[in-house]
Parts: structure tokens; C-alpha cells; sequence
């Protein structure tokens, strides 16, 4: 099988320091990818970089930049230009939430205006900057990193909501400009263990103090684990590569079953669904 190849197709990813942004760098890097990587402070990216280039062939570009501020993604995408030529490949990583703004009645005016700002306008800054590049190079993809909160109802108000819009942002983008050969998707992720992730669930075990927190987590997941980085980068690599040429518009989710059906200790209780079919 032909290996996926991004060779001559420059990429942008943002939110790149750590976990998902990291992983979807290093898996473009390791295809032949040219990438410019960005996040709030330039000493974690520019480690991030030299430890890419360090093992791979293709260049990796630190920048500093706040996706919320349009100046900066402006220059963020004319980096990209400048030091490749074009660019073929967004994709809209960064993203955050507020733990303790879980509900809507916990939830402030600020908090709901940050986590929209970051996790809705900034993926719409960062398009309409990369449009015109990208009209320009003959065409490329768009990879908005989403979240299995933004298609069914678990919590995370603000967060949630920018996710939910995120599909709608990406669908204008794929019906707007597919006649200049820009593709647009959203990758929808679920539980994905990342460092922060992992920290997150040992604060909740330790609110908990019955059953394991992590336990009643991996219920909900029929494949009995949560994702792993790479198999999101895998994903968005596909995404951004010629083997997916004829898919935009969609919303890829990555989430283990997640959103496949109830619990699995609901579904094994009713259905004995834990009771393996009997060989024939």
C-alpha cells in the first residue's frame, strides 16, 4: 500500500507544544511535511521543533502566536508562505476549556466568551487568513479538531457550544470554497489521553472517592480504552493527504464507540451484551 505522503504540502498547526497539536506534527513531519508549528509561548514550540527536525527530514518552524488576536494569525499564515512557499494544510488544533465552568449555572460571561474565542473564532481567523494562501497554491485542506462535546450533550458549557459551531464553520468553508479545490473537515475526538487529560482524571477520582473515576469513564467506551494521540494525528493525516481528495464537509469522529450507543455496563446488563457469541 502507498504510503500517505505530504510532500509539497505545507502544513500549519496550531496549539503544537503538547499532546494532539504535537503528535499531528510529528505524524505530517514523518510523511515528508514542511510544518509551521504554533502556540502561546515560542520556548515550547521551538523544543518541540528542534526535536523534529532532530529525527526527520522535513523543516518544522516555531512561532508564537495567539490564535485569538487577527494580527497574529495573519502573520502566522505569511510565515508559512514565506518559509515554504505556500500552504496546502491548516489545521485548527488549538482549543481549551474551563474545568469548573461545567454547567451552565457555573459557567460566567467570561468564561463562555473565552472558550468561544478560542475554540470557534479562532479556527474562523485562522480559515479566512489561509483562504487566500491556499486559493493561491491550487487548493488544500482544512482540519478543524473537534470534540465529541459539540455533537451530544456531556457537559462542558461554552466549550461545547464553540465545538457544536465548529461543524458549521468547516461545512461553509467545504460548500463556499470547494470550487477552489479547499477541502474542509472536522475531526471529532474523544476522550483522548493526553498529560492533561490524565491529570484531569486523577482530580476527578479524587472528588469522587467510590468507584474509580477512570472506571465509569472507559464504561462509556466500547472498545474498553480511551485514544491515544497518534490516532488522531493518523487521522488528520488523512485528512490533509490526497487519499481522502473527495471528502470535505464531513465531521471524522474518533472516539472509540463513544457515541455509538449507551454504556457498556447498561448494554451488557440488558442485552448480555458481555456473553461472546458461541463458536460454530
Amino acid at each position: 500500500m502507498v504510503e500517505l505522503s505530504l510532500a509539497d504540502r505545507p502544513a500549519i498547526v496550531t496549539g503544537a507544544s503538547r499532546g494532539i497539536g504535537k503528535e499531528i506534527a510529528a505524524a505530517f513531519v514523518e510523511a515528508g511535511g514542511d510544518v509551521v508549528i504554533c502556540s502561546r509561548t515560542y520556548d515550547d514550540v521551538a523544543t518541540v521543533a528542534d526535536e523534529l527536525e532532530a529525527n526527520h527530514d522535513g523543516r518544522v518552524v516555531p512561532v508564537e502566536c495567539d490564535v485569538t488576536d487577527s494580527e497574529a494569525v495573519r502573520d502566522l499564515v505569511d510565515t508559512a508562505v514565506e518559509e515554504f512557499g505556500d500552504l496546502r494544510v491548516l489545521v485548527n488544533n488549538a482549543g481549551g476549556s474551563v474545568e469548573s465552568a461545567d454547567l451552565i449555572h457555573r459557567c460566567g460571561e467570561d468564561e463562555f466568551e473565552w472558550m468561544l474565542e478560542l475554540n470557534l473564532k479562532a479556527p474562523y481567523l485562522l480559515a479566512r487568513e489561509a483562504l487566500p494562501a491556499m486559493i493561491s497554491a491550487g487548493g488544500g485542506s482544512m482540519i478543524h479538531v473537534g470534540s465529541v462535546n459539540g455533537l451530544f450533550g456531556i457537559g462542558l458549557s461554552g466549550y461545547s457550544e464553540a465545538k457544536s459551531g465548529l461543524l458549521a464553520l468547516s461545512r461553509n468553508l467545504a460548500t463556499h470554497y470547494g470550487q477552489y479545490g479547499i477541502r474542509s473537515n472536522v475531526l471529532s475526538a474523544g476522550t483522548i489521553e493526553t498529560q492533561n487529560r490524565r491529570d484531569e482524571m486523577e482530580g476527578t477520582e479524587e472528588r469522587s472517592g467510590e468507584t474509580s473515576a477512570r472506571d465509569r469513564w472507559l464504561d462509556q467506551y466500547p472498545l474498553g480504552r480511551f485514544g491515544r494521540p497518534r490516532e488522531v494525528a493518523d487521522t488528520a493525516l488523512f485528512l490533509a493527504s490526497d487519499r481522502s481528495g473527495f471528502i470535505t464537509g464531513e465531521n471524522l469522529v474518533v472516539d472509540g464507540g463513544l457515541t455509538a450507543g449507551l454504556p457498556q455496563s447498561f448494554e451488557n446488563e440488558i442485552y448480555q451484551a458481555d456473553e461472546p457469541p458461541a463458536s460454530r
